[in-house]
């Protein structure tokens, strides 16, 4: 054991020693180690990264909870899509079915979205709001956060009262410093009072649940002062149920189906004319994309491996043939092979560590940047940066076996005659 760490530490004062004697050739040699690093790892913590807000937006739809549409999410053939266009829109009648007759269910939520619509108030507005109309359990279901004020109470959602509740950039833009609690604003002709102001959501890449830019009226009042279609070609209405405590996902389907089918009057041999969906069916899809994305970044890196592999190679032949008068001593003085080989093998992964640890400081680095830049959140997991130093030790190895296996096999008499 004190041989092998008397191994390492002279190997890291060689490997140290060849960096410093020709800073050029190291530096050169080492890029192409660096560069690889880069690109694999680069792509994996940018696909992470990608992944985690995506995913992080999918979570915000509930992995308890489902969706009643005509589209299934998991997709199909044209001919498919095609049929499930002819399927009629999710309505308020399926939603008071599911409310009086499953039993499974925790709460569920019906809403419309009624457009991209402009708020105004006073002589300021914002433009392309987009208004959503839904039944009371919506801040439930979604599990709604408030900066300031409150949501509708059940009289106010009853009778239709003419209140508003405003996201995060919407309220900011139009009122800037003032309390918009209380205050009248405008929307779709109407007036109505700001009784809510939503917690800041911050940036999803997807969006599905942005509540920032969005401003919220209770179904009934929706119904009084706007049209609102149900029967358009793409959906604009959505149904969410969602499980009660200890209730599966698959046995909440079951019991959603079987109602959605009574309520519909559909004959038991007639396909469903609806798609209760579920979460997972949209991250599974995901799945292989983010797959394909990461195998892009390591067949890229792998170009870039290569070169820094004969580089480092190229580095430890050099070192062979320039130390080995001094194998020669050493085997002569009774060094086993194995010390031989790895004292190079261990040079040789020093040296692509040293590669791969300014790869990663220069992907935290870009991190950082891109971070500060685009707004969109960036990071360098400690997975990412111990799947470098393996991608690093394993390069080490490849590049080094072959010169380090030289230098254990040299005769200790010619290696001494070579100076």
């Amino acid at each position: 054991m004190i041989t092998i760490l008397k191994v390492i530490k002279e190997s890291i004062a060689q490997a140290l020693q060849q960096l410093m004697s020709n800073k050029l050739r190291s530096f050169l040699s080492l890029l192409g180690i660096t560069i690889g690093i880069f690109c694999i790892i680069g792509v994996q913590s940018g696909v992470d990264s990608l992944e985690s807000n995506i995913r992080g937006s999918f979570e915000k739809l509930g992995q308890d909870v489902v969706y009643i549409s005509k589209f299934p999410w998991s997709g199909g053939s044209q001919e498919e899509f095609k049929k499930w266009l002819r399927r009629p829109n999710t309505n308020y009648k399926d939603y008071r079915a599911v409310v009086k007759k499953v039993k499974n269910m925790e709460a569920s939520a019906f809403y419309v979205f009624l457009g991209f619509k402009t708020v105004q108030f006073k002589n300021s507005s914002v433009e392309n709001i987009e208004t959503v109309g839904m039944t009371y359990e919506y801040a439930d279901m979604f599990d709604l956060s408030f900066e300031k004020g409150r949501y509708f109470s059940l009289s106010e959602y009853y009778y239709g009262a003419n209140k508003i509740v405003l996201g995060h950039t919407v309220a900011e833009e139009l009122f800037g410093k003032l309390n918009p609690i209380g205050r009248e604003v405008k929307l779709l002709g109407h007036k109505m009072e700001v009784i809510g102001v939503l917690e800041q959501a911050g940036e999803d890449l997807i969006g599905f649940m942005d509540f920032d830019e969005r401003a919220l009226i209770n179904f009934e009042y929706a119904r009084k002062i706007a049209q609102l279609r149900t029967n358009a070609n793409f959906q604009n209405a959505f149904l969410a149920v969602k499980a009660a405590d200890g209730i599966g996902i698959d046995q909440l389907k079951d019991e959603v189906t079987g109602v959605m089918r009574a309520e519909r009057r559909l004959k038991p041999r007639q396909e469903d004319n609806f798609s209760v969906n579920e979460l997972s069916m949209m991250t599974s899809i995901f799945d292989a994309v983010f797959g394909s994305l990461n195998l892009m970044g390591i067949i890229v890196g792998i170009f870039a491996i290569l070169v820094g592999v004969f580089s480092v190679a190229n580095i430890m032949f050099v070192s062979v043939k320039e130390r080995t008068n001094l194998i020669g001593i050493k085997k002569a003085l009774g060094a086993k092979r194995y010390i031989i080989l790895l004292e190079f093998l261990i040079e040789s992964i020093l040296l692509c560590i040293l590669g791969g640890l300014v790869g990663l400081l220069l992907i935290q680095l870009g991190v950082v940047v891109l971070t500060k830049v685009t707004g969109f959140h960036l990071y360098l997991s400690l997975g990412n940066i111990f799947n470098g130093m393996l991608w690093s030790i394993g390069i080490g190895i490849l590049a080094g076996i072959i010169p380090a296996y030289q230098a254990a096999s040299m005769n200790p008499v010619e290696a001494i005659r070579s100076k």
